[in-house]
């Protein structure tokens, strides 16, 4: 195979784009940035993305699509209260815009028309901070060699939100007008304003540590899980099994934080060794058992009233 010969690339994601290929030659252009789809190989050469994500980039992505349903859903909650019982069908319609979105997420990238991706692999963090590595090969010129290294992880999240948002500015307002009558007229939108506050939030947090999150949200799913399973549990008075079992609600608030650990603990695991790493979903129960086992001790019904007194 004929190759032009081109002095080196510098810069850690500067490459050379092919610009010409008949049978074994291949012409190669200067060196600079890759087009989109594509990254460098190790001889700084620009190849397309054509791998499939491994089971954590999906994680990662499943991780990143619940973040706005889980928001969504508490705020619902938070301005819904015991004022209304539209809450329901308003924590479907999140879960509808969600899915949605997901979907046509999925369907507009590339290859367009099916649900699956192709994408590059993370190799390291740099990866997703590209920004920082454009060389100056004088010290006076920058090579701009700003890309998707990670493609499309990176820009798949924006892409969905932008699809969530349009989504719920569709249907939710004609819903909470049609079936929020319990609510006052400044309460029924309080979780829309919510959303159009936290989504810009979520799209800042993606720009700036999507590659810190990507490492470390299976941590963050257990901490979180953890702390939001305890702060309930107080706050609804659970001190035994029955007081769990009372009401379905409180069911349904335990399930979820147990599907909430189990995929942290697969995030973490990676289930690289199936019959070494199943075993550890065993523990998905255990933060709630040792509540229930230790709130004799501490008392969480006396705790509140204390607080609320003043004490």
């Amino acid at each position: 195979m004929a190759v032009d010969i081109q002095p080196a690339c510098l810069g850690l994601y500067c490459g050379k784009t092919l610009l010409f290929k008949n049978g074994s030659t291949e012409i190669y252009g200067e060196c600079g940035v890759c087009p989109r789809g594509q990254r460098t190989n190790a001889q700084k050469y620009c190849q397309p993305c054509t791998e499939f994500p491994e089971l954590y980039d999906w994680l990662y992505l499943g991780f990143m699509a619940m973040l706005p349903l889980v928001l969504h859903w508490f705020f619902i909650e938070w301005y819904s209260g015991k004022k209304s019982s539209s809450a329901l069908f308003q924590h479907i319609t999140a879960l509808f815009e969600c899915t949605m979105a997901a979907i046509i997420t999925l369907l507009v990238s590339d290859p367009v028309g099916v649900l699956y991706i192709r994408s590059c692999r993370v190799l390291m963090l740099s990866d997703w901070y590209t920004m920082l590595y454009n060389p100056s090969p004088d010290y006076v010129t920058t090579v701009h060699c700003t890309h998707e290294a990670v493609y499309p992880l990176y820009t798949i999240v924006f892409i969905y939100y932008a699809f969530c948002l349009v989504l719920m500015m569709l249907l939710r307002p004609l819903l909470v007008k049609k079936i929020a009558c319990g609510l006052g007229k400044s309460d029924r939108f309080k979780s829309i304003y919510a959303a159009l506050y936290f989504f810009p939030i979520l799209t800042v947090l993606q720009a700036v540590g999507g590659g810190l999150l990507y490492y470390a949200f299976p941590y963050i799913i257990l901490v979180l899980s953890l702390v939001t399973l305890a702060v309930y549990m107080s706050a609804s008075e659970i001190e035994n099994c029955y007081d769990l079992l009372v009401r379905k609600k409180r069911l349904i608030v335990l399930f979820s934080h147990w599907l909430l650990h189990a995929y942290g603990i697969i995030s973490i695991s990676r289930v690289d060794k199936l019959e070494q790493d199943l075993p550890l979903l065993a523990l998905v129960p255990t933060p709630a058992l040792f509540y229930l086992f230790t709130a004799k001790f501490t008392e969480p019904s006396r705790i509140l009233s204390e607080g609320a007194n003043g004490h």
